[in-house]
């Protein structure tokens, strides 16, 4: 058994109780490597933002779990060597089941999410309550879900949304104990998150999703005062890395991510953190492809990986200061 506190991490209690009074987002950034850990490390430093670091279940098996502790172990050094000590959570992101919970609190995360979503009503609340008795045991906190997102981002796939119904927020979270609630307002999965035949085009031809639920937000805040709200499927797919992957030998086709305006809105509400997954893949993906284009005779991996992590750098950093609100909130 490891102790998240013994690798330097903290909860997500206070940092949620701090946002949702403050009035804005932590990030939670999902990251499977050291470039991408490195950048979202040098990003919330430089601008003190707390952070969440999320990993999947597909990243925990491609990573192995002893190697993941000891990088968060390794995040919390780094920043103190950048010279600022940032709150740091390592999060399981979709846990499936109560096995992969436990096993990520016994090897040092400091909050896991359970995702029942996809059963019926009264087996998420059992599973879900289950995760919270373990985890609480060892002060980790835990996030649930209601409603399902559609999409596709590593083993999370779902075909069409549901939204959340408000009028079951209330029985569910008294009734497990949760910390924080994910919920369905319209956000979704991957990059292609909506299909051409449900956006709208604007004068340029580019594809505009339809609005977040903001009603059914609202009406979640006025059942659960106060109560931290997770928002999953969050990229915003910036047409820049898509443009770039397609100039340089990619195909991606009607990509649209959720417009940064409505996570600001969303980040002054009881939203207290904000997942974002698809957006670190595309700067990743799209600056080393134009590094390959352009040399060629590249194969030293840090000539295509040192790019690519100034590149996640710089997006993250964009995002602390100007979409979630988290700068200078560390």
């Amino acid at each position: 058994m490891t102790s998240y506190k013994d690798l330097g991490l903290v909860n997500t209690r206070e940092m949620f109780k701090k946002a949702v009074k403050g009035g804005y987002a932590i990030p939670a950034y999902n990251f499977n490597n050291m470039e991408q850990l490195q950048a979202i490390i040098m990003a919330c430093v430089e601008t003190k933002s707390p952070v969440i670091l999320q990993v999947s279940k597909g990243a925990r098996d491609y990573a192995n779990i002893n190697l993941l502790r000891n990088m968060a172990r390794g995040a919390t050094e780094y920043a103190h060597e950048l010279g600022y000590d940032i709150p740091v959570v390592l999060h399981l992101d979709h846990g499936d089941s109560f096995e992969t919970a436990k096993d990520c609190i016994d090897n040092g995360f400091s909050s896991v999410m359970i995702d029942g979503s996809h059963f019926p009503y009264e087996e998420n609340v059992a599973l879900t309550k289950k995760v919270v008795e373990y985890a609480h045991k060892f002060d980790v906190t835990v996030e649930g879900e209601l409603g399902v997102l559609a999409g596709i981002e590593d083993d999370v796939v779902a075909e069409k949304s549901t939204y959340t119904q408000p009028e079951e927020v209330i029985d569910f979270v008294s009734k497990t104990g949760v910390d924080s609630l994910a919920i369905s307002i319209g956000t979704s999965h991957g990059a292609n998150k909506f299909t051409p035949a449900q956006c709208t085009r604007n004068a340029d031809g580019v594809l505009i999703p339809p609005p977040l639920r903001f009603d059914i937000l609202s009406e979640i805040e006025k059942q659960l005062p106060g109560f931290p709200i997770v928002l999953h499927g969050s990229s915003s797919v910036p047409a820049k890395f898509v443009n770039m992957i397609n100039e340089h030998g990619g195909h991606l086709k009607d990509s649209v991510g959720i417009p940064e305006e409505q996570l600001r809105t969303a980040a002054k509400s009881a939203v207290c953190k904000i997942n974002i997954d698809s957006d670190g893949r595309l700067a990743m993906t799209g600056t080393i492809r134009r590094v390959f284009d352009e040399n060629p005779e590249y194969f030293d991996p840090r000539k295509y990986l040192g790019p690519a992590r100034q590149a996640l750098k710089e997006m993250y950093m964009e995002k602390n200061i100007s979409v979630l609100g988290s700068a200078n909130q560390a």
